[in-house]
């Protein structure tokens, strides 16, 4: 059995190579022709893009035809209204890996195709498209072309998951390495408290990388990403909580003036905290808890005090988890947690520990980005 099977895979050896031999070698392209009808979307549809990721508009083709009989493959292709597509902004390959005559296009990837167009989020324009029928190396694009008018997203449809401030206005330097991390408070929304620098420049990116995407605003107001690493200045040095939205595409800046412990029996600040770097507050005071008929009162919270269009806005920091009770030296770490809440004598305060009673004591207050909002007490 063994001889015979030899014997059968040498014959089929000798054949394949009298085949390949006798073969003409030379590739020939494989002519096809052009895409000659358009279906869908009509001729200067508008389409206003939502903010999802299911969303999309549907394109569709009269089929190519190829000489040898085969499945041509397509692509749908972007340009300016006065491009020739000779260097298209975008190319989308259609649905069935190219095969169908017909693609869904999601609205994040034309919100994309709008911004390479230069339309601003938010607002409407124009761009041009066509479709390229290819089969093996050989391209035609169709004579065939159609304008779609795009209302792109208020905000962006390719939101990053982190988010950086960087160069020699910021905190960190040019140092990509040493950049100020913002905190995602909300899907889509990044909030951090930093110093900048006037008359120097900075930016904000979405990776520690040379190669990160780069966003800045022009008017203070409105977020967009620049395409050629452009960057912006701010008028006054201060530290600032910069809240940026990439849903609806904003930008706000709050200088924070001054933070303060705020020691609720006496209903003001007892001392400032001064702004050490990388969102890190750090006092030292004397804090005496105030006497009342049923003991001694040790209520506290932090105020802030910020500044908005030139008017002063008290803020404090208070509770994230409400307590009643003291800490001790084992208490939960989220005891400390810290968040925004609206000003008054009473609610939303901690306890001291009575060790502090009367002692000098260190206080800070730690506002970064890669962590839980928090403060530390320690008694000198």
């Amino acid at each position: 059995m063994k001889r015979i099977f030899a014997l059968i895979l040498f014959v089929a050896t000798v054949a394949q190579f009298v085949a390949c031999k006798t073969d003409n070698m030379e590739y020939t392209d494989v002519d096809v022709t052009k895409v000659n009808n358009i279906f869908e979307p009509l001729n200067n549809k508008s389409v206003k893009l939502v903010s999802s990721n299911s969303a999309t508009l549907f394109f569709e083709w009269e089929a190519a035809l190829a000489v040898d009989g085969g499945s041509p493959q397509y692509e749908i292709a972007f340009d300016k209204v006065d491009g020739d597509f000779s260097n298209p902004l975008y190319k989308v390959v259609s649905n069935n890996n190219g095969f169908a005559t017909n693609a869904y296009v999601t609205h994040k990837v034309l919100n994309s195709v709008a911004a390479l167009a230069g339309i601003s989020p938010g607002e409407s324009g124009e761009v041009k498209w066509t479709v390229i029928a290819s089969r093996g190396i050989k391209r035609v694009q169709s004579d065939v072309t159609r304008i779609l008018s795009i209302t792109s997203l208020e905000g962006f449809a390719d939101i990053p998951v982190e988010l950086y401030v960087t160069g020699e206005g910021s905190e960190g330097g040019t140092d990509l390495s040493k950049s100020p991390v913002f905190k995602q408070i909300e899907p889509g929304v990044f909030e951090i408290y930093s110093k900048l620098e006037s008359g120097k420049s900075y930016s904000f990116v979405d990776r520690k990388d040379p190669n990160a995407r780069h966003f800045y605003t022009e008017d203070n107001a409105k977020l967009k990403e620049s395409l050629d690493g452009s960057q912006m200045t701010t008028p006054k040095t201060a530290v600032y909580r910069i809240v940026i939205d990439f849903n609806v595409a904003t930008i706000s800046y709050t200088e924070i003036k001054s933070i303060g412990l705020w020691f609720s029996p006496e209903n003001k600040v007892l001392f400032y905290l001064p702004y050490q770097g990388n969102g890190v507050w750090s006092g030292t005071g004397v804090v005496r808890f105030k006497q009342e008929s049923w003991g001694r009162d040790e209520r506290y919270k932090f105020q802030m005090e910020t500044i908005v269009n030139n008017n002063t806005i008290l803020e404090h920091l208070g509770t994230q988890n409400n307590t009643d009770s003291r800490p001790t030296p084992s208490s939960d770490p989220s005891y400390y947690f810290i968040r925004v809440v609206p000003p008054s004598q009473w609610d939303n305060k901690w306890k001291f520990m009575e060790q502090v009673d009367g002692n000098s004591t260190t206080i800070k207050v730690i506002l970064q980005g890669d962590k839980n909002y928090t403060h530390e007490v320690k008694v000198n």
